[in-house]
């Protein structure tokens, strides 16, 4: 809301120049490491001030109202650079707005080299407002979400689109299914139930890609390539398992070149998570949060419900009070991505910039 009010005031100007800019944290840090080090190879500049100072020009041209979405740390060299990176836009005129879960004695917790991270956080506390929303009992995505639960699919409430349910008869509108609940086969209802979610899932990724040819392909991500098992090209829909996106060492620029080249992604068989699986969520916490960032329609075939995906009862979960909490943040992003609003949303991941 902040963002859009002076999105409004800024189209009434006379100015032709930017004023502001709204990116996901993850996906600015990113460019950050990509500017630093196109400044050196390509630009041929030398020492880490002269480094600095252009990659500061750069993200000046685009505004100086700073809009982070998900102020996170969980990088050592983020964590390092920080410090210089924000004095260095705050000198220089901007003004930094950001959302995090987290509030600033809180982040990078438990983090490598932390103590040399400490002083930003101090830097912060000193130097910009730290507004707490963390007493409001309201989940606003939550609010924002449709309803869940029809033929073993969790769905949300729409108008004519590609997600519609053949039953015209809701109030609401047609019913989108985003989230088919695939649970272990232990008896005669849960296999139909079983059954029923797999078809209509796999139905559904049919519709979505035309009957057009579906065969394997690799994106370049920073000099590496990424194999996409499934993919559409004609459509840009791909599809997935979790252990294809989450059961080998991928991070955000992974994620975030899958968004930005597939507007639609499909996982199957998501597993509910334990203790003992805390790798396995970090990275469906970061992929989740990379999907949000493009706007991709995610659609999720899982063994359970998204509140029951990650669970750390017991002793051994004492530990993992972090990977809980930001899990919980994941569960309600991923309720507000299957809400009408949400899926009504122009997909954005394929606006990359200009490496020059």
């Amino acid at each position: 809301v902040f963002y859009d009010s002076l999105s409004s005031s800024s189209s009434s100007s006379s100015s032709s120049s930017p004023h502001q800019q709204k990116v996901h944290f993850h996906k600015f840090m990113l460019d950050v490491h990509r500017q630093m080090h196109l400044a050196q190879t390509v630009h041929g500049i030398r020492g880490s001030d002269a480094v600095l100072h252009h990659v500061l020009t750069r993200i000046l041209q685009k505004g100086r109202i700073l809009c982070f979405d998900e102020f996170q740390v969980t990088d050592v060299a983020d964590a390092l650079l920080l410090r210089r990176l924000f004095t260095g836009l705050v000198d220089r005129g901007a003004v930094v707005v950001a959302t995090s879960n987290r509030a600033p004695r809180e982040l990078y917790k438990g983090g490598l080299q932390r103590e040399l991270f400490v002083p930003f956080v101090d830097w912060l506390e000193e130097t910009l407002v730290v507004v707490g929303m963390w007493d409001s009992e309201v989940d606003y995505r939550l609010v924002m979400s449709g309803g869940r639960g029809v033929a073993g699919g969790v769905s949300v409430s729409g108008n004519d689109s590609d997600y519609d349910d053949d039953d015209d008869s809701n109030p609401h509108g047609r019913v989108h299914e985003t989230y088919f609940i695939q649970r272990k086969r232990n008896n005669h209802q849960k296999h139909h139930q079983h059954d029923r979610a797999r078809q209509k899932f796999d139905s559904l990724f049919r519709k979505l890609t035309k009957d057009s040819p579906i065969e394997s392909t690799v994106i370049d991500v920073q000099n590496r390539q990424l194999f996409v098992p499934h993919a559409s090209l004609e459509c840009d829909v791909a599809k997935f398992s979790f252990y294809d996106l989450c059961g080998r060492a991928k991070g955000a620029a992974d994620y975030l070149a899958i968004g930005e080249r597939f507007h639609t992604v499909f996982v199957e068989d998501v597993p509910a998570l334990t203790f003992h699986e805390t790798n396995l969520a970090r990275r469906w916490i970061t992929f989740v949060d990379a999907m949000y960032e493009c706007r991709v329609k995610l659609v999720v075939c899982a063994e359970t419900a998204p509140e029951e995906m990650f669970r750390v009862e017991g002793e051994g979960g004492r530990e993992h009070t972090d990977e809980v909490f930001a899990f919980e943040r994941t569960r309600s992003r991923m309720e507000e991505m299957r809400s009408e609003r949400y899926l009504r949303k122009t997909w954005v991941g394929s606006i990359t910039e200009s490496h020059g």
